[in-house]
């Protein structure tokens, strides 16, 4: 078992790793080892996770869920399998405590007071009278 958060905790069937080559450089170390991992979780198959987050854990995913409802996340920073596979993890269950929030209150909606309107409007006025004493001098020569 996987604790994400006191109420949410995954069984470890529901995380498949697959282990890939990195690329990118690093000689021929990067040619012969697979360093890399590929983490999938399927959001939509997932019985640890209630509706709602798991509908928000698809959004915050985006483009790393497929159109089946599975997140995929690709680690290959480090240089070992073992530092690889701990970031993934670690992503994965950042992206599920975030998903696992709730969401902010609405916003309550407000009107601006008549006092603000009218020093908007006073300084329209002086600032439109700045403008005004521009221009060409027109004397009397």
């Amino acid at each position: 078992m996987i604790e994400v958060t006191p109420d949410i905790s995954l069984n470890d069937d529901e995380v498949q790793e697959r282990f890939i080559r990195a690329a990118g450089p690093g000689g021929q170390n990067v040619n012969k080892v697979s360093t890399a991992v590929e983490l999938r979780f399927d959001v939509r198959g997932s019985p640890s996770l209630p509706n709602d987050v798991a509908i928000r854990l698809m959004k915050l995913g985006g483009r790393k869920v497929t159109l089946d409802g599975v997140l995929v996340l690709v680690a290959m920073t480090h240089r070992t399998q073992e530092r690889n596979r701990a970031d993934a993890l670690a992503r994965l269950l950042e992206l599920i405590r975030k998903a696992a929030e709730p969401p902010p209150p609405p916003r309550k909606k407000t009107k601006v007071s008549k006092a603000a309107k009218a020093r908007r409007v006073d300084s329209k006025v002086k600032r439109g009278g700045v403008k005004a004493t521009r221009g060409r001098v027109r004397g009397e020569d």
